[in-house]
């Protein structure tokens, strides 16, 4: 299974526009990043976890040639704005894309690509199969998936859990019961949005205090923020199991 990060940013993405901060202002690759998914490709499934705005792009650029489902943690924009561009999918595939969120999520998505979902649609919009998922195991294909339900200041997130790698990200709080499910994880990635407290995200400290409690091999931090600091300085600062991940990025995760 390999893990590729197509974008480690927080909702407005870095540069933010308009900002002259170091961060922003920085020339190395590393600091340049689109808001926050990822692409899991295992032996037979193509896997991306949020259609972000720069969803588009990110597959372009990842050369993600194949894609067999959606899984969508939350419904906010940063999270789902790309979501039109499955229709290339569609085109080539020649068949529906699924699309897996919690019932919340999916009566959004209805609302924001309304185009999508009526009797009579105009030819060329996405096709799009909703599949509700609940807080208990699934499958795509052969592939398991455990849910790991999160809190984003007062909106459930579903992080996700493939055997021995875990995803999650826009939380600040995880109960006791989700967090035994992420025990035993080799590879963690984890939000992490800048040094400063924050209502909904976790910041570097709390970030690096679920690390403690789970204790994988390796952790990386995403969703970050500008106000983190550059990725070189942070990256010196960390422990030696724990990184910033960054745009481009590959784990395999045979290497565990």
């Amino acid at each position: 299974m390999i893990i590729s990060f197509l974008g480690t940013g927080t909702s407005q993405g870095i540069p933010v526009i308009g900002c002259d901060c170091e961060v922003c202002s920085s020339l190395d690759f590393r600091d340049k990043r689109f808001r926050s998914s990822i692409h899991i490709q295992t032996e037979d499934q193509s896997i991306v976890v949020d259609t972000g705005p720069d969803f588009r792009t990110q597959a372009l650029r990842q050369r993600i040639k194949k894609l067999d489902a959606v899984l969508i943690t939350h419904a906010h924009k940063d999270h789902t704005a790309g979501l039109d561009d499955i229709r290339a999918y569609n085109y080539f595939q020649k068949r529906d894309m699924p699309v897996y969120g919690r019932m919340a999520t999916l009566e959004q998505l209805k609302k924001e690509f309304s185009y999508a979902f009526t009797e009579f649609k105009y030819p060329g919009v996405p096709e799009l199969t909703l599949i509700e998922i609940e807080n208990k195991p699934f499958s795509i294909g052969k592939t398991e998936i455990m849910p790991i339900e999160v809190m984003h200041y007062k909106m459930p997130v579903f992080g996700f859990r493939i055997k021995d790698f875990t995803y999650i990200t826009d939380a600040n709080y995880i109960s006791d019961p989700e967090l035994e499910k992420v025990k035993g994880t080799k590879v963690l990635i984890l939000n992490a949005l800048q040094k400063q407290e924050h209502i909904s995200h976790f910041n570097l400290e709390q970030a690096l205090q679920v690390v403690a409690k789970i204790r994988p091999q390796k952790a990386y931090f995403t969703h970050i923020a500008h106000k983190m600091g550059l990725h070189k300085s942070v990256e010196s600062e960390l422990p030696a199991n724990v990184h910033l991940a960054y745009d481009g990025l590959d784990i395999d995760m045979s290497l565990f």
